[in-house]
């Protein structure tokens, strides 16, 4: 992935080896020397392995490095949870200066690496891997902690980050069939998150679904739940999909594991219809 860039630009590109700590090190310093640096590494490990050296470093001195992790969530679910990056978007969430991006189709990627080139500071860029379907039929206006609307509807809104969009989207189409229009949010900016937007949904919508492959703490149904209680608007239905609070011992496909954790489409359009059952109950109607 990073070979193209290596060959073309041989004096901006440094391999320091299975050594992250490191990295973020040399990264900082690159940084704080005036320089714009992106570190890349698999999963977690640009992440967890080097944690203080992110918060101590990058963080503190508010540097311009962009961390981009490839294989987020389960995308590396045949190599054991050694390689899951399931608790990514929380710790990232939680240091002060870090912008956490996490793109929902190769068009957004793109437009958010742009974004983030442009943006002072630390910065978190979750990806996917190579492959994930395209979802946007045109590149879509794309501002750091604006959520993109993918499809509008007034009966629930579907709320997702990363790879989760393009699944989304497809519970949507199925939920449409029996008549319920689903609002479609790519909230690809989990930090600084779209307040607006979520509190239009809330308003203008009776329920809202949150859906990511991340751990259910701390991340985007986390960041939205808070936006929703601080506003006040206790009569929304609301729930999250996402990972356990577990670490997932189980080795397979990423959606072998994305059935298992319940972030399937067919998962997906159950949850949503049981929260519309609920409003319909009136037993959480906003009305």
């Amino acid at each position: 992935m990073v070979e193209p860039f290596a060959e073309e630009f041989p004096d901006r590109f440094i391999n320091v080896g299975v050594a992250e700590q490191n990295l973020i090190g040399i990264a900082t310093g690159l940084a704080l020397s005036g320089k714009t640096v992106f570190t890349y590494s698999i999963a977690n490990f640009p992440t967890m392995r080097c944690l203080e050296q992110i918060r101590n470093d990058v963080c503190y001195h508010d540097a311009n490095v962009k961390i981009v992790a490839v294989g987020g969530g389960l995308v590396y679910g045949a190599l054991g949870m050694t390689h899951h990056a399931t608790e990514d978007l929380a710790i990232m969430r939680a240091l002060p200066n870090m912008t956490v991006i996490a793109p929902g189709d190769p068009i957004e990627t793109s437009l958010a690496t742009e974004a983030i080139v442009g943006r002072k500071g630390p910065c978190y860029l979750r990806l996917g891997k190579a492959g994930e379907p395209v979802v946007h039929k045109d590149a879509p206006y794309f501002q750091i902690g604006k959520a993109i609307l993918v499809q509008d509807g007034g009966d629930i809104t579907l709320i997702s980050t990363g790879g989760m969009l393009h699944c989304t989207l497809r519970a949507a189409a199925e939920l449409a069939q029996d008549n319920i229009q689903a609002r479609v949010l790519s909230m690809h900016t989990v930090k600084p998150l779209d307040v607006e937007s979520v509190l239009a949904a809330a308003r203008q919508t009776a329920a809202i679904l949150t859906i990511e492959e991340h751990n259910l703490i701390g991340g985007l149904g986390s960041a939205v739940a808070e936006v929703i209680s601080e506003s006040g608007n206790l009569n929304i239905a609301f729930a999250r999909l996402g990972l356990a609070n577990s670490l997932w011992c189980q080795v397979g496909t990423q959606e072998y594991l994305r059935e298992m954790c319940s972030l399937s489409e067919r998962r997906i359009v159950g949850r949503a219809r049981q929260l519309l059952k609920k409003v319909e109950c009136g037993l959480d109607s906003k009305r």
